[in-house]
């Protein structure tokens, strides 16, 4: 029996030093220390044995169970240190080499000129209110005295999903929405993306961008309307910028206008950019119609108001001297990177 040990405790050394991995090691460890193992095999046998034999096989035995118990141990630490450097080697990093250059995005020209349209108007007291892109023929057309049969939808080629219902055109239908919700003072601008059955050029787009704003309160009149715009205008092209306003028609304001800035570029000579007029228009506007504010219900008699509409693209594009329309929506990271 006590050779037997021996010959556990050599075999054990052996097949230890040999195991390539812990899956290894739990074998070795339940062959000679499990409940069937070798070594407790033997300490089954121990009953047979005399009892001046008991004592020196039982602490023979203990011993070559502690060697195998500690070679567990140190094999184990050496498997893990292996796998922690073969682990290291492979995932090195070499810090001497020059890091990679991630591109960052810049704001898009649209969205550049239209948060500093919202901080001049928030800074006058406006409200910033949106509204559907899908719309009802009444908000987009009817409540803006704009009747079915009215030339002015000629001029508007709409998406129409059903009879009654559109992509809208303007961003107008906001105003008829906050009027019908909100009594006055009313003092809001709606900006947002309004559709229109255009084909594309450098121009034109059948998506493109409106800013709506409106007044209405008691004793609104076009002098509120005029210095509303000059203050706009000012701050966002500067304090040398000249307004001219040119009588025009639309359908929702009476009286209504035009609006032109001198152009910048050759103040007010003629040049390619004005095409030889001085001035480049920006947007409409005029005092709300009577029939308008009494289809939301507030009273003509008592509350007067001024609403404004502009194109942001076409701000944009004098804003930067810009004469391609397509250029906004073509995602060309060389264009775009102009911004940063």
């Amino acid at each position: 029996m006590k050779q037997k040990l021996e010959e556990i405790r050599a075999n054990a050394a052996r097949e230890l030093a040999e195991a390539s991995d812990s899956q290894a090691l739990e074998s070795l460890r339940v062959k000679y220390l499990g409940k069937k193992g070798e070594v407790t095999s033997i300490l089954k046998q121990m009953g047979k044995l005399s009892p001046e034999e008991r004592p020196v096989i039982g602490e023979l035995a203990n011993k070559v169970r502690a060697f195998i118990e500690d070679d567990l141990t140190k094999r184990a630490a050496e498997l893990k240190a292996q796998a922690t450097q073969k682990r290291l080697e492979e995932e090195r990093l070499d810090v001497t080499l020059p890091g990679k250059h991630r591109e960052l995005g810049v704001k898009h020209p649209l969205s550049i000129v239209l948060d500093e349209i919202k901080e001049i108007f928030v800074g006058m007291g406006f409200d910033i209110v949106e509204g559907p892109e899908v719309e009802y023929d009444y908000y987009n057309f009817e409540a803006l005295n704009i009747p079915k049969d009215h030339p002015a939808r000629d001029t508007q080629d709409t998406f129409y999903i059903n009879e009654n219902i559109l992509l809208r055109t303007q961003t107008s239908p906001v105003q008829v929405r906050v009027m019908e919700k909100q009594k006055p003072p009313i003092r809001i601008i709606s900006p947002g993306r309004v559709y229109r059955s255009d084909a594309v050029d450098a121009t034109h787009s059948p998506l493109f961008h409106q800013i709506e704003g409106l007044v209405v309160d008691k004793g609104i009149t076009f002098a509120d309307l005029k210095g509303t715009l000059e203050t706009f205008v000012k701050r966002l092209y500067g304090e040398d910028s000249v307004v001219r306003f040119r009588p025009h028609h639309f359908p929702f304001t009476e009286p209504s206008a035009e609006v032109d800035v001198q152009c910048f570029n050759c103040h007010g000579e003629g040049c390619r950019l004005c095409k030889g007029e001085g001035w480049i228009e920006i947007l409409g506007c005029g005092m709300v119609h009577p029939k308008v504010l009494s289809n939301c219900g507030i009273d003509p008699e008592v509350y007067s108001g001024f609403a404004l509409g502009m194109g942001l693209e076409r701000v944009v594009m004098r804003r930067y001297n810009i004469d391609d329309l397509r250029l906004f929506y073509e995602n060309d990271v060389r264009f775009l990177k102009q911004f940063g």
